[in-house]
C-alpha cells in the first residue's frame, strides 16, 4: 500500500512502450502518448497521494534539460548526454532520504536492480498499469455509490421534528 509521503519515479518512455494503449498512440503521435501518460499518472497521484516524478529521456536532444509540473505531476526531461536511467538513479539517491518509500517504475531489469540497490522499491510497468486500472475501478465505484445515495435531511429526522418543520414552513407554529 502506497502512502501520501511516498514518491514514485517513473521512466516515461518505458511506460509508453510497455502499455499497449500508449504504444499504439506513440506510433502516430509521441507527444499525445506523453500527455496521455501524464494524465493517467495525475489521476493515480490524486487517488493515492503518492508524489509522481516522470522522467523522459532527452539523451540525444541538445540542452540543459528541464523540469516542470503538468497536471500536478513533476516532469523531468534529462539534460543532454544524460539517460533517463542515469537521471532516475541520481534522483533515487537524492529522494531516498526524504520519503517514507521511494518507488521506481520501470520494466528495465538493470534499472530495477540499480534502483533497488539505491534503496528504492521497484515496480514494473505492468504492475503500475494494473494499479492504475484498479484505482480507476475504485473511483468509478465510489462515484456510482455517491450518485445513487442521496443525502436528504428528511431521511435523518424523526417524525416529530419533520412535523414541526412542516408546520413552521406553512406558518402554523
Amino acid at each position: 500500500m502506497r502512502r501520501q509521503d511516498d514518491i514514485m519515479l517513473v521512466d516515461g518512455y518505458n511506460m509508453i512502450g510497455a502499455w499497449p494503449m500508449l504504444a499504439a498512440i506513440r506510433d502516430n503521435d509521441l507527444e499525445e502518448a506523453r500527455d496521455r501518460l501524464l494524465e493517467m499518472l495525475a489521476e493515480y497521484q490524486g487517488f493515492t497521494g503518492v508524489s509522481v516524478v516522470v522522467v523522459f529521456d532527452a539523451y540525444q536532444v541538445p540542452g540543459a534539460g528541464s523540469t516542470f509540473n503538468q497536471h500536478r505531476v513533476t516532469v523531468v526531461f534529462t539534460k543532454e548526454k544524460e539517460t533517463a536511467d542515469a537521471c532516475i538513479e541520481r534522483l533515487a539517491i537524492e529522494l531516498a532520504l526524504r520519503s517514507r518509500n521511494l518507488y521506481v517504475a520501470t520494466s528495465d531489469m538493470v534499472e530495477q536492480h540499480v534502483a533497488f540497490g539505491k534503496g528504492a522499491l521497484r515496480i514494473s510497468a505492468r504492475e503500475l498499469l494494473t494499479d492504475i486500472e484498479q484505482n480507476r475501478i475504485s473511483i468509478e465505484r465510489t462515484l456510482k455509490h455517491t450518485e445513487s445515495k442521496r443525502n436528504e435531511l428528511d431521511e435523518n429526522l424523526s417524525v416529530d421534528v419533520r412535523m414541526k418543520l412542516e408546520r413552521w414552513r406553512r406558518g402554523k407554529l
